[in-house]
């Protein structure tokens, strides 16, 4: 009887060592838009995981640059629809996953995932609501970004004896001190088109309050409202203290002005640290964007397994591998964003990121448009598309009727 257990684990060990070397076989093609500073490293903390896990894949890292995904959706929609997809992608959780590639039937579900690896337990119900549709998850949720925070470079602010400004009559104030010593009061980056609604974003906030803003989107608040049109003026205003280069450079690229000293401030979301870590760059401090007092503006990046994946075993091992604990914690301590799961060790991050874990779980939660969180893609490109043009014409009656418009083709009464 002995031997017969013994010869029984010896073929089980056999085959289990065959299984996954039998799983360390082929290809795995991750596509996303992260190759800036930050967002490279925490991508590349992931696929070290995976092949540490199964060495025999190979790892095609498939980026296409542009920030927020302004290059890559518009690839992605070509292979997708050619019906060549990539075994997993990089896609929003909220609207942008769930109107533009789960409703039109591009996915499979991964509800197994979730079941088999407990992650129902360790991620809150916010983030589990906006990967799930019709009592499936189509996702797996790798970090909580918050977009709404104003960086500062401290070294300018301690010289000049500035306080961080937390409300617009306190940034207006700061920024011309700052224009009067030459300092570029407010770095901004609008070449890839959709920084500047990012900003405009924050503002409507800092006017409307939490649910004023989440009103936009489904009809509560009228894109008509006088705090809509503030919104605008304050934003108009705010324009008029940034780099003249703006239409240059990209989000990142605006954040160099804040390290090299050029510019005093910028408003983008945390993955703004992940790119400050990147450059070696700690002489930076951080508050919420004007009378953002008390909101998170919150989405989340998130993969999942598309129908027609070549490579579909070694997408859901990748799956697990975002969804572990080891993943996530490696992943967003380079990124600058937080984790999904709340089982994660919190004194191995940084200020900024312990900060975000406390402000998750007692400010109210807002979703984001500029990031797929709010609305659905065609209404998130539109309102991008509406507050570019207002940078180069800053016509607040045209915009803002502009913005109704939007919002009643989008099936949203005004």
């Amino acid at each position: 009887m002995y031997r017969k257990i013994l010869s029984l684990l010896l073929i089980f060990l056999v085959l289990l060592t065959f299984t996954s070397i039998a799983q360390s076989k082929g290809k795995l093609e991750i596509f996303s838009w992260w190759t800036a500073g930050g967002e490279a490293e925490g991508l590349q903390a992931l696929i070290e995981i995976f092949q540490k896990k199964y060495p025999g894949v190979e790892v095609i890292n498939a980026t296409v640059a542009g920030g927020a995904g302004a290059n890559a959706k518009a690839v992605l929609k070509t292979r997708m629809l050619g019906g060549d997809p990539p075994d997993t992608f990089q896609v929003h959780a909220g609207h942008e996953l769930i109107d533009t590639w789960v409703k039109t039937g591009f996915m499979e579900p991964i509800t197994f995932l979730y079941k088999q690896e407990g992650w129902e337990k360790v991620m809150p119900k916010g983030i589990l609501d906006i990967v799930s549709y019709n009592g499936q998850y189509w996702s797996v949720p790798v970090n909580i970004h918050r977009a709404n925070v104003l960086w500062y470079n401290k070294k300018i602010f301690a010289e000049n004896n500035l306080t961080p400004p937390k409300t617009f009559d306190e940034f207006f104030k700061v920024a011309e001190v700052l224009k009067a010593k030459g300092i570029i009061p407010f770095a901004l980056g609008t070449k890839d088109g959709w920084e500047a609604a990012h900003v405009f974003e924050t503002v409507l906030i800092g006017k409307l309050g939490a649910e004023g803003y989440k009103g936009l989107w489904n009809g509560k608040t009228k894109w008509s409202d006088p705090k809509v049109t503030d919104a605008l003026e304050t934003f108009k205003k705010m324009l008029s203290y940034v780099n003249s280069d703006h239409s240059a450079r990209t989000w990142d690229e605006a954040c160099a002005l804040i390290v090299d000293g050029s510019a005093a401030m910028t408003i983008m979301g945390d993955w703004a640290v992940g790119y400050f870590y990147a450059k070696g760059f700690e002489d930076f401090g951080w508050v919420l964007a004007p009378g953002n007092a008390g909101v998170f503006d919150a989405l989340s990046d998130s993969f999942g397994l598309p129908k027609g994946a070549k490579n579909r075993n070694n997408v859901i091992a990748f799956l697990k591998v975002l969804g572990s604990k080891e993943g996530q914690e490696a992943f967003n301590l380079k990124k600058g964003s937080i984790p999904a799961r709340t089982d994660v060790d919190k004194s191995k991050f940084p200020a900024y990121q312990r900060s975000c874990m406390d402000d998750w779980l007692k400010h109210k939660i807002v979703p984001s448009v500029m990031h797929g969180a709010a609305a659905s893609e065609g209404w998130v490109t539109e309102f991008k598309d509406v507050i570019s043009l207002f940078v180069v014409r800053p016509d607040v009656k045209t915009t803002q009727r502009a913005l109704v418009n939007v919002a009643i083709k989008n099936g949203v009464k005004q």
